[in-house]
């Protein structure tokens, strides 16, 4: 996390590996807490979304509820995100407002700018290059399935997007084996890939980007994809689905994973395309327990970074 008097979280890398852990650990204790708490009592939360949103909407607000807090959310039309006044603006008048922002842009920069000029904590919510609230998520329910964490091996099959970039710096900073699968000119970025390497050095992980669907999903414990278009692409959905037809995750390919694998999505899916209807709907699909703990990941998050 960043900051002196403050503190953000636009990206996993903002957090040490013992910090990653610690959002873990209090997720996991929250969770087994009684709702509602009095941890965030009189806190107001702003959820500025510039792309609408079911789960990070909901498990926020709901997040806000149970801690005794109050979120306040607010679309594109309404603050503008730069069109109606400036991000510095908007970030410092809603500073004045509540005691936290969670953004959920296109561009990264607009999560970076918002942090630089609010004087509370900034959570990226979602943008194009991260989505690490989604990664905590992720990591607390293959902790919760398999018990552990560290020597686990998993696969992401598919686009190297902001999903795959939050999952693969989590997984390094944990001592995860993470193997991503994408098409040529999908892989995730090369500031990414040189991130993960470097915290998979300190935790004795392994960070692969392969070619092969396969090769990826041999052994794995964790098999994990997301749609090939993401929103905003629309424009590319026939080229992406033609560059991806050979990365579905379905009965042929989990057959290469451990027999115990987990299946996992961070929806919403498109059945039929990246993933088939068997394979999200079997026994060894955890993907709506993963949704489910959105909400348990962002209360660890905003109790952190509001209850000071």
């Amino acid at each position: 996390m960043s900051g002196a008097k403050k503190r953000d979280l636009l990206s996993l890398a903002d957090l040490t590996s013992e910090e990653l852990q610690g959002l873990l650990d209090l997720a996991l204790a929250l969770k087994r807490e009684p709702a509602p708490s009095a941890r965030l009592r009189g806190k107001s939360l702003a959820l500025v979304f510039e792309k609408p949103s079911l789960r990070t909407r909901v498990s926020f607000d709901v997040a806000m509820y149970q801690l005794g807090g109050h979120a306040l959310y607010l679309g594109a039309e309404e603050v503008g995100f730069g069109k109606r006044e400036p991000l510095s603006d908007m970030a410092r008048t809603l500073s004045r407002y509540v005691d936290g922002i969670v953004a959920r842009t296109f561009a990264h920069k607009t999560v970076e700018e918002l942090a630089r000029h609010a004087t509370v904590p900034v959570i990226n919510g979602l943008s194009d290059q991260e989505h690490p609230c989604q990664a905590l998520a992720d990591v607390l329910t293959i902790l919760e399935c398999k018990g552990r964490l560290k020597g686990l091996q998993v696969a992401f099959v598919g686009d190297g997007n902001n999903v795959a970039n939050s999952l693969c710096l989590a997984c390094a900073m944990l001592g995860v084996q993470f193997r991503a699968a994408s098409p040529r000119g999908f892989q995730s970025p090369s500031q990414v890939a040189l991130r993960a390497n470097d915290l998979a050095r300190q935790s004795g992980a392994q960070v692969s980007f392969l070619i092969d669907p396969r090769a990826a999903v041999r052994g794995a414990d964790v098999v994990y994809t997301d749609v090939w278009t993401s929103m905003g692409q629309e424009a590319e959905a026939e080229r992406r689905r033609q560059a991806f037809a050979a990365y579905q995750v379905n009965e042929e390919l989990l057959a290469l994973a451990k027999p115990d694998a987990i299946v996992m999505h961070d929806l919403p899916a498109h059945r039929g395309e990246e993933i088939t209807g068997e394979a999200i709907e079997g026994p060894q699909s955890v993907v709506f327990h993963q949704a489910e703990n959105r909400l348990h990941a962002q209360k660890a998050v905003l109790v952190t970074l509001l209850a000071r």
